[in-house]
């Protein structure tokens, strides 16, 4: 049952907000393992719908879903110098493969016996294990380009943990590809980025920056990291998803090479790419409000709830001869619909409820709207309603769903847009980053003065953007930091 007791504003206490949100809607809950969490129905059917539509758009560019193991020998992480570093302090270590019954009668423990030969890690991802599969599978250039993509949980042994956005075990998806050649592996790279930013804007609505990670900022092993960063209502900036050109790093470290066409063996090129149940925190923080929930329709698990209003059952029987009939038409026309003829709460707790889990589209129809042939229709996004007739009300729903998806785009895009703003003094860089926002800001390019802003401020590079963003031209500069010459403006923020 729904909690209606009154969310924390958001100008109140941002952080409060979303963790009261996420357990109030009933999207998840701590579980009983430090750092974990337990994904509830409803927040795991909007995680099925990211997955759906992702994986068909993965499909379209050729990707074929594997499965490779969630334990890896320690030897593995080992061979890729710089991967292993960059994960070497969140790792979980499996020692040992058997329990045995306490000889002082205190429950179980670890068979002291019992110890591998070499210790397992519980995958914080997956390169390492993947790549010394791809030994097996490639030998000619007949076998390339390999497109895989697996969906599992990875474990990274976080200290301080927030639902969706940081926990130690999460969910994803991530993808690993083969490559023949470099152009190709950079090209497969940048088209994997463009699907994600693809996705975010055209079904989560979710506006973002595509771009090139800075060398401090870029996943460990690879040779560029391409990402697309968004904005949150509280000005900080979320990573929604990543692109890796790995290059051959991983094909020199477990030996993997094919026979070219000109008869000659050659190290295979690779890409990585993810996305995790982090873009639900991303889904809560770009559109949500101090009622509750805010769904864009082409992720809400119900996009129309429709709740007849009646005292006796032979009203709801009335009403049901006109709702049913409307039901059905919708979801001839591909529309999620709910009727909820529950009779175990007041029509107003129910309102309350589909408010708080941003169903975006609520119709009720009570026995005046019966007599006089009409319906009442409330939209989540902007919580107004009208009064409406029966006839014509499919497709007035239909673009009203449309108008919806539009909007919590158009929203977002208008915050980020007020939000953006160009900085060349690091004392003023200094104070106006506290504010939240994005600053466009030149940059010498070294990793010492990139260390010493986020030392200083907390913020970080989160891109060079691929593209000039909209409102700002591309222009050469000096770095505000240090005075030496700087290319173009990169995004700094602080982050999620």
């Amino acid at each position: 049952m729904a909690n209606f007791q009154k969310l924390t504003s958001r100008q109140e206490d941002y952080s409060k907000w979303y963790n009261e949100l996420v357990v109030k809607a009933d999207l998840a809950e701590q579980s009983a393992v430090r750092g974990c969490m337990v994904i509830k129905p409803y927040g795991y059917a909007i995680w099925e719908t990211i997955q759906r539509e992702l994986d068909r758009r993965f499909k379209e560019q050729g990707v074929q879903n594997a499965y490779f193991p969630l334990l890896i020998p320690k030897s593995f992480l080992s061979r890729e110098a710089e991967h292993v570093e960059g994960f070497a302090k969140e790792c979980a270590v499996v020692t040992h493969h058997r329990l045995m019954n306490d000889p002082n009668g205190k429950g179980v423990v670890v068979d002291p016996n019992a110890r591998l030969e070499e210790e397992l890690i519980v995958r914080p991802t997956s390169e390492t294990i993947i790549w010394s599969t791809y030994k097996n599978w490639i030998s000619s250039y007949r076998d390339l380009p390999i497109l895989c993509n697996q969906w599992c949980n990875v474990m990274r042994w976080e200290m301080r943990t927030r639902l969706f956005l940081r926990t130690a075990e999460f969910l994803w998806q991530e993808g690993h590809t083969a490559h023949a050649t470099k152009e190709e592996a950079e090209d497969y790279a940048r088209r994997m980025l463009d699907v994600y930013a693809d996705f975010a804007e055209n079904i989560m609505a979710i506006p973002v920056i595509k771009g090139v990670k800075s060398a401090n900022e870029r996943f460990a092993g690879a040779l560029n990291t391409y990402c697309i960063e968004a904005m949150m209502q509280d000005g900080k900036a979320l990573q929604a998803g990543t692109s890796h050109f790995l290059g051959q790093n991983f094909a020199k470290s477990f030996d993997v090479q094919f026979l070219s066409k000109e008869n000659k063996y050659e190290y295979v090129w690779a890409t990585s790419w993810g996305v995790s149940t982090r873009l639900m925190g991303a889904l809560i923080m770009t559109h949500s409000d101090d009622n509750g929930l805010v769904l864009p329709p082409a992720l809400a698990p119900t996009e129309v709830v429709i709740v007849p209003i009646f005292k006796k059952a032979e009203d709801l029987a009335a009403l049901m001869e006109k709702l049913d009939p409307l039901a059905a038409e919708l979801r001839s026309r591909n529309i999620r619909v709910k009727v909820d003829t529950s009779d175990q709460s007041s029509p107003g707790f129910k309102f309350a409820n589909y408010e708080l889990k941003g169903v975006p589209v609520r119709i009720a129809m009570g026995a005046r709207d019966l007599e006089n042939g009409t319906i009442e229709v409330a939209r989540r996004d902007t919580l107004t309603k009208e009064t409406l007739p029966l006839e014509g009300i499919v497709e007035h729903i239909e673009q009203l769903l449309a108008d919806i998806q539009r909007n919590c785009y158009q929203k977002a895009l208008d915050f980020r847009t007020a939000h953006i703003r160009t900085c060349d003094s690091y004392e003023e860089f200094k104070t106006e980053i506290q504010k939240g926002g994005f600053l466009l800001c030149h940059w010498d390019g070294t990793p010492e003065t990139e260390e010493r802003i986020k030392e200083e401020t907390k913020a970080t590079i989160r891109c060079i953007p691929l593209n000039p963003l909209p409102g700002f031209k591309e222009e050469t500069g000096k770095c505000m930091v240090t005075g030496k010459p700087s290319e173009r403006r990169v995004v700094f923020a602080i982050a999620y």
